[in-house]
């Protein structure tokens, strides 16, 4: 990736994640709310301006539109692959750190 990978809202890497497969918007919200365990409710507003940014930045791809069908579908890129992998990395490592924070934290509390 040539430019600097950005942080993402929770919002946008649930978004991502649910492209693991070519959906519709509406595909999308289940898919994250699914994921989410109904934590994450997007509604149209949000979806459909964060996929337009998306779109912009070369992340996702809509398909072409067969048959008439009304239902725009989208796919991630390899662009938008390679932005998960580096937020999933930050967030592994922010994990990481958070973990080892709090055992260094209770340790010092407990003797």
């Amino acid at each position: 990736m040539s430019e600097k990978a950005e942080i993402l809202s929770e919002a946008s890497t649930f978004i991502l994640l649910a492209l693991a497969e070519p959906l519709h918007g509406y595909g999308i919200i289940k898919k994250v709310e699914q994921m989410s365990d109904g934590r994450v409710r997007l509604g149209p507003g949000t979806l459909y301006g964060a996929l337009t940014k998306m779109v912009k930045k070369g992340w996702i791809l809509p398909l072409p539109v067969e048959n008439g069908a009304r239902r725009k579908v989208y796919k991630l890129t390899t662009v938008g692959h390679a932005q998960l992998q580096s937020e999933m990395a930050r967030l592994t490592a922010l994990v990481s750190y958070g973990k080892a924070a709090l055992l260094a934290w209770q340790q010092g509390r407990l003797s």
